[in-house]
């Protein structure tokens, strides 16, 4: 079922309508009443994250049935066909509603996967995956990093031999997020260890039912277990799960990190904002104080900064464009700002940080401070960004290695 909003031409007719189909659905967002919650990693049992993730599900599949989840997707693939402009507003618009919470398992498939495919897959893979998973029908993990390849992507081991029509797979995957809910695993295998490392490699989609497909959640030291170890003994896929041309892993794999990149970049609500700031910095008696003003400000104007260039690639991917340097860009702006933001609040706080008093909106800002350095590697460490901007956009000489 696809709705394609009609006759919101212009922004502000949009936005009417918009808010109309919310004011339907969702009570609006209360002032806060209960300790917030500004944890980048979330510590959950296994039911908890089940249940999370089936309200995300749900929420997305109204979404896009509205015509207010997949916006500047076509008509084809089951969105309106607007611009990010709208899709801007509509996003604006939801935060003030209380919405179920977008788990980064639905985030991986809806904004990492499906425009990937949409890129590079088949026919029948885009007809097949596409729809499905702008609706969260079906969830998508990444089987990317290894345990000796993490940030060196090129370097992974995992085989993919070929026999006729059929693949068969072997290795192990590390930090795959979400992988214990997915129906499918978009993974990147080692098809030819004679071509050099970037050229080797080939894409497939694997279904995470298959026989030979083990899934091990890494406990971690917080207690929750947002990743999983995967494990791939004789794994046999058909040639048609093949993403990509053969030895075309690394563009596929290059092309998904942009979109995680681009994702990332735009989820300004994640672990706390500039508005949690504000509203801390006027609990806390400090809106006349200029440094507590100038660090708010610092914080707004990066948020809004990686807001519009967010907007702009969007614009571009909906051209056809893939992926470059761009989204190197905005998620470096966005990992600093996070740190930016955690910065501030701990300035704000002092040592009502440490410990959990009972005081509200006060030790919540310990796990954004936990929690915002594993984004500067997730997705590619900073480092590896500011690589990637200087080698393939601005054409500096390469690392040495």
């Amino acid at each position: 079922m696809t709705t394609t909003v009609p006759g919101a031409t212009t922004l502000d007719e949009y936005e009417t309508r918009a808010r109309a189909w919310l004011d339907a659905e969702l009570p609006v967002r209360a002032a806060q009443e209960h300790e917030p919650n500004y944890a980048i990693f979330h510590n959950r049992t296994h039911d908890e994250e089940r249940a999370l993730i089936d309200a995300a599900r749900a929420w997305q599949a109204r979404r896009v049935d509205a015509g207010f989840g997949a916006i500047t997707w076509g008509p084809d693939w089951g969105g309106p066909g607007l611009t990010a402009g709208h899709e801007r507003v509509y996003v604006n618009l939801e935060r003030g509603y209380q919405t179920p919470e977008r788990h980064e398992n639905v985030l991986v498939t809806v904004e990492l996967v499906a425009p990937t495919l949409h890129a590079l897959g088949t026919d029948e893979q885009r007809q097949r995956f596409v729809r499905p998973f702008l609706r969260a029908d079906e969830l998508c993990c990444q089987l990317f990093s290894e345990p000796g390849a993490g940030s060196d992507l090129a370097g992974l081991s995992t085989k993919a031999v070929r026999n006729g029509d059929t693949w068969r797979i072997n290795g192990q995957k590390v930090w795959s997020s979400g992988a214990q809910f997915s129906e499918w695993g978009l993974l990147i295998a080692r098809s030819d260890r004679s071509a050099p490392k970037h050229k080797g490699m080939t894409a497939f989609m694997v279904p995470m039912n298959t026989p030979g497909v083990e899934v091990r959640p890494i406990r971690q030291m917080s207690g929750g277990s947002t990743f999983n170890e995967v494990f791939l003994s004789d794994v046999e896929l058909p040639d048609s799960l093949r993403v990509g041309a053969e030895g075309d892993g690394w563009k596929v794999a290059l092309t998904t990190l942009g979109f995680e990149r681009n994702s990332s970049a735009g989820i300004v609500s994640a672990g706390g904002n500039s508005v949690d700031l504000a509203r801390l910095v006027d609990r806390l008696g400090l809106s006349d104080d200029p440094l507590a003003r100038q660090r708010l400000g610092d914080a707004a104007i990066y948020e809004r900064a990686a807001a519009l260039m967010v907007a702009r690639y969007a614009e571009r991917e909906r051209a056809g464009a893939v992926p470059g340097v761009e989204g190197s860009i905005g998620k470096l702006v966005w990992t600093q700002n996070l740190k930016r933001v955690g910065d501030a609040a701990a300035s704000f706080l002092g040592d009502r940080i440490v410990a959990d008093t009972g005081e509200p909106d006060t030790f919540a800002w310990s796990e954004h401070l936990l929690g915002a350095p594993g984004y500067r590697i997730a997705g590619g460490s900073d480092e590896i960004q500011r690589n990637i901007i200087g080698e393939r956009g601005l054409g500096l000489p390469r690392e040495p290695r």
